[in-house]
C-alpha cells in the first residue's frame, strides 16, 4: 500500500450496534477491523437512528442522524467536513435511510468533501424509478463502489452502467471461527448426540423458514435425532408493524406437522460470542430464502466461513458461494428438495466433511483482518482518484452554495387545532374556534400533510402523525355518503352534518386526499380505506363543472395510480378531465391572456400543476405545454416590481381587461404556486422553477408587500391572510396547513421521486 494515501481519519456511516440488524453488525465489525489493521488512523462511526431516543452507542460513534430528518443528514455532512475526514465509508441499503428509496442520503453525499466509498448490501436488477435514481446518484457521488460478489459487479455494470474499474469486490467479513468438532458445542447447548440444523438472523417472511419446517417430517423419519434451531429475534420493523404473527404461524406449523420435539425457537438477537457457540454446534445450515435477488447474506458468510455444510435456495450470494460443490443448492419453495439435500448429506459423512473443509479453506480469505486490508486498499484508490489538498470547509459555506435554510417543522398549532373528530376550520388568534366546527376541505389537507410527513418527514413526530392521520382519515370517511357517492363538507361542533353534499371543490379535495392515502400511506389499513373512498367518490366527477375540482381530482388520480398503474377506469377519468381543461384553455386563452377562464380567482396554480402532471404521465404533449405556459404567465402576473410573490387578492380577484385585486392575499395561493413550480421543476429539471417555488414560499416568511411574516415561529401557526396594512392574526386550519404543506415540499422537493418511469411525450 502507498502509505502517503493511507487516510488518517476514516468515517463509517450506517446502522450501528447495539441496534439489532445485520447492517449494524457489519458497520461495527468493519470499523473495528480497520481500526485494528490501521492503528495510526482515527476510525469513527456515524449511526443512523430509526427511533428518536437513539441507542446506547459506544464511544466509537461520534455523530448520529435521524433516519427521517433531512436536516440531520446535512448536519452530519458539516460534522464530517469540519473534522477533516479523509474518507467516508457508507453502508447502503434502501431501507435504512429516509426519503423515497433512501434518497435522504444524497443530501449528505451532495455536501461532503472527502472521497466516498459505498458498500452496496442490496442490488436490484429491476429497480423502481426511485431506486434507480438513488443508485445512479450513489454511483456518481462515490469514488468507489464495493460489492461482495461477482454477481454484484455484473449487476452494477449491466443494469447501472458502472464500469468495472470503479468497483471493488470484497467478501463479506467474518470473525475468526475455529474448524472444530461440534460435539463440545452441542453439549453446552443441551443437544448432545443430535444432528443439528440451523437457521439464524432476524426472522421474517422472506426467510422461507416455513419450507424448512415442511421438510422436517421426511428428514426426521430418516434421521430421528435431527433438531432444527431457529435462532434470532423477529425483525424490529416487522414486530412494530404486525407483531409476532410470522413466528406464531411457524410455531403452529411445527405443531401441525408433528415435529414439536425437533424444533427449537430461540427468540433473541444473540451476541457474537453466543453465535459462535450455535454455529459451532451446527451440522448443516439451512437458508431457504424466497427471493433470488439477495446479493449478500452475512449469516451465510459467517456459517460458510466457519466450515459448515450449507443447504440453500439459489439466491445470488448462495449460488456464487456454494458453486462447484461447496454446498447444496435446492429450488425455491420446495420442501422435498430441502429434505433430499439434508438427508443426502447426513447419509454421506465423507461428503459432508469434504464440503466443510473446502468451505473453511475458502473462508480464510473472508476473515476480518483480510477484508480490512482490502478496504484500506479501496480507500487508497479512492484518494488517488480524487486528491484534495485543502477542503476549506468553512470558507465554502456561502449562501450561494449552501442549501436554502428552512424553518424547522413545528406541529404544535396543528395538534392544538385538532381533536378526536378532526381539525377545526377556524381559530381566534391561535385558539381553536369551536363554534365554526369542521370541514372536509381542511381534514383532507391535513391528511395529505400527515401522509407526506410520514413518508418523508420527521422521525420525532411519527407517533403524533400516525394518530392525527387516523383521525383526519376517519373524518373524511364519515363525510362520504356511500349511496350518493358524494362527500359532505361542513360538520358542526356537535358532530352534525350541515348539508347533504359539499361543493364540487371540497369533494375533489377529499378525493385528492383519498388518492394520496391509497398511493402513499405506509399504513395498510389507511391505504385500503383511502382506496375505497377514492373509488366510491370518483364517479361523481362526471357531472362536475368546476375547473378547480377537475384539477384537484387529477392530482388525486395521479396519487392513486401509484397504487395501481393499470386501472382503466381511473385512466379514462384522467383523460376526460385533462381534455376538459385543455378545451377550456383553447376556448379562452389568447396571447394577452393565456389562461383557462376570463378571470383569476383562487388556487389558480393548481390548474397548471394538474396539466403538467397529467400531460407528462399520460402522456399528453399539448396538456403538458399548456401547463407550463400558463404557469409562466401566472408567475408574471403574481410578481411585484420588487420581485417578490404577490398573489391575486380575494377582494375582487382579477378580471380580464379589469383591475386586479392585490389584497387580501391568501396562503393557499402561495402553497399552490410552490407545488406547481416544484412539479414544473421535476418535469423539466430547469432550476428557474425551483427559484420561483422559493420565491412563493418566502411570502410566508415576510418577503411580501407588507414585509410581515405570516408564519408564527412560536406557535407553528400561520395567519389567515395579508391585508394591505397588516396580517390577519387568526391562525386557522387552511392557512396553517398551507404553510406546512409548502414547508414539506420545500424540504423534500429534491427527493420526491415518482413511479413509474415518465413516458415520452407525444
Amino acid at each position: 500500500m502507498n502509505d502517503s494515501l493511507l487516510p488518517q481519519r476514516i468515517a463509517f456511516l450506517g446502522d450501528y450496534l447495539p441496534r439489532q440488524c445485520g447492517i449494524a453488525t457489519f458497520t461495527h465489525d468493519l470499523c473495528e477491523a480497520i481500526a485494528d489493521a490501521a492503528p495510526e488512523s482515527d476510525c469513527f462511526a456515524g449511526a443512523v437512528n430509526d427511533r428518536t431516543e437513539g441507542y446506547d452507542y459506544s464511544t466509537r460513534v461520534h455523530f448520529e442522524l435521524q433516519e427521517k430528518e433531512l436536516d440531520s443528514y446535512r448536519r452530519a455532512a458539516d460534522f464530517l467536513n469540519f473534522n477533516n475526514t479523509d474518507v467516508l465509508c457508507v453502508q447502503h441499503e434502501f431501507g435504512i435511510y429516509g426519503g423515497s428509496a433512501g434518497s435522504h442520503l444524497l443530501a449528505l453525499l451532495n455536501e461532503v468533501q472527502m472521497p466516498v466509498i459505498t458498500t452496496l448490501h442490496t442490488l436490484l436488477q429491476k429497480p423502481t424509478s426511485s431506486q434507480r435514481k438513488v443508485m445512479d446518484e450513489l454511483a456518481i457521488r462515490s469514488e468507489r463502489l464495493v460489492v461482495m460478489t461477482r454477481k454484484g459487479a455484473d449487476i452494477l455494470r449491466d443494469t447501472y452502467g458502472v464500469p468495472d474499474s470503479k468497483v471493488d469486490i470484497i467478501a463479506h467479513g467474518i470473525p475468526d471461527l475455529p474448524f472444530a468438532d461440534s460435539s463440545s458445542y452441542k453439549e453446552q447447548l443441551g443437544v448432545a448426540g443430535r444432528q443439528v440444523l440451523l437457521t439464524f438472523g432476524l426472522i421474517g417472511p422472506g426467510k422461507g423458514i416455513e419450507y424448512a419446517i415442511e421438510a422436517l417430517p421426511e428428514i426426521v423419519r430418516k434421521h430421528p435425532n435431527v433438531v432444527y434451531l431457529v435462532l434470532g429475534a423477529t425483525h424490529p420493523h416487522l414486530l412494530a408493524h404486525e407483531g409476532d404473527q410470522y413466528r406464531l404461524r411457524l410455531e403452529r406449523l411445527v405443531e401441525d406437522r408433528g415435529v414439536k420435539e425437533h424444533v427449537i425457537f430461540y427468540n433473541r438477537f444473540v451476541s457474537l460470542e453466543d453465535l459462535k457457540e450455535f454455529i459451532g454446534a451446527t451440522d448443516i445450515y439451512l437458508t431457504p430464502y424466497l427471493n433470488e435477488a439477495q446479493v449478500t447474506s452475512g449469516a451465510l458468510a459467517y456459517v460458510f466461513g466457519a466450515g459448515k455444510a450449507v443447504v440453500s435456495t439459489p439466491y445470488w450470494h448462495a449460488a456464487e458461494l456454494l458453486a462447484d460443490g461447496r454446498g447444496v443448492l435446492v429450488p425455491f419453495k420446495n420442501p422435498q428438495a430441502i429434505s433430499n439435500g439434508v438427508c443426502d448429506l447426513l447419509d454421506d459423512p465423507a461428503r459432508l466433511e469434504k464440503i466443510r473443509s473446502d468451505a473453511y479453506a475458502m473462508g480464510l480469505e473472508m476473515r476480518w483482518p483480510v477484508v480490512a486490508q482490502h478496504y484500506l486498499e479501496s480507500f487508497q484508490r479512492a484518494r488517488a482518484d480524487r486528491k484534495i489538498t485543502s477542503r476549506k470547509a468553512f470558507g465554502q459555506r456561502t449562501l450561494g452554495n449552501r442549501p436554502y435554510e428552512l424553518p424547522p417543522l413545528r406541529l404544535d398549532h396543528i395538534v392544538r387545532m385538532s381533536d378526536d373528530t378532526g381539525i377545526f376550520q377556524h381559530a381566534t388568534y391561535n385558539v381553536p374556534n369551536f363554534h365554526e366546527g369542521y370541514c372536509v376541505d381542511d381534514n383532507a389537507r391535513a391528511y395529505i400533510l400527515c401522509t407526506l410527513l410520514e413518508e418523508f418527514g420527521t422521525q420525532s413526530s411519527s407517533k403524533i402523525l400516525g394518530n392525527l392521520a387516523s383521525n383526519y382519515l376517519a373524518f373524511n370517511a364519515a363525510s362520504l355518503d356511500y349511496q350518493s357517492g358524494r362527500f359532505r363538507n361542513f360538520m358542526s361542533y356537535g358532530r352534525e352534518w350541515l348539508e347533504e353534499a359539499g361543493s364540487e371543490d371540497s369533494h375533489a379535495r377529499a378525493l385528492w386526499a383519498a388518492g394520496t392515502g391509497a398511493g402513499r400511506s405506509r399504513d395498510e389499513g389507511h391505504s385500503k380505506l383511502a382506496a375505497r373512498l377514492f373509488e366510491c367518490g370518483l364517479p361523481a366527477l362526471e357531472s362536475f363543472t368546476s375547473p378547480r375540482a377537475w384539477a384537484f381530482a387529477l392530482l388525486g388520480i395521479h396519487e392513486y395510480l401509484r397504487r395501481t398503474h393499470t386501472d382503466p377506469t381511473i385512466s379514462v377519468m384522467r383523460e376526460t378531465l385533462t381534455e376538459k381543461l385543455v378545451r377550456l384553455w383553447n376556448h379562452c386563452a389568447s396571447d394577452e391572456w393565456p389562461w383557462f377562464e376570463p378571470y383569476l380567482t383562487y388556487d389558480n396554480a393548481r390548474l397548471c400543476q394538474a396539466l403538467i402532471l397529467s400531460g407528462q404521465w399520460m402522456p399528453h404533449g399539448e396538456a403538458y405545454e399548456i401547463g407550463l405556459k400558463s404557469l409562466q404567465w401566472l408567475i408574471s402576473v403574481q410578481k411585484s416590481e420588487a420581485g417578490h410573490f404577490r398573489p391575486i387578492g380575494n377582494d375582487g380577484f382579477y378580471l380580464r381587461d379589469g383591475a386586479r385585486a392585490d389584497f387580501d392575499q391568501q396562503p393557499i395561493e402561495a402553497q399552490a404556486m410552490v407545488s406547481a413550480c416544484h412539479e414544473a421543476f421535476r418535469a423539466t429539471q430547469d432550476p428557474i422553477w425551483s427559484a420561483e417555488a422559493k420565491c412563493a414560499f418566502e411570502w410566508f416568511l415576510g418577503r411580501n408587500d407588507c414585509g410581515l411574516p405570516l408564519y408564527d415561529f412560536k406557535t407553528g401557526g400561520c395567519s389567515d391572510g395579508l391585508h394591505f396594512d397588516r396580517i390577519n392574526e387568526n391562525q386557522g386550519a387552511e392557512s396553517t396547513l398551507a404553510f406546512h404543506l409548502s414547508l414539506a415540499e420545500m424540504n423534500y422537493a429534491e427527493h420526491l421521486i415518482t413511479d413509474p418511469p415518465v413516458p415520452e411525450l407525444k
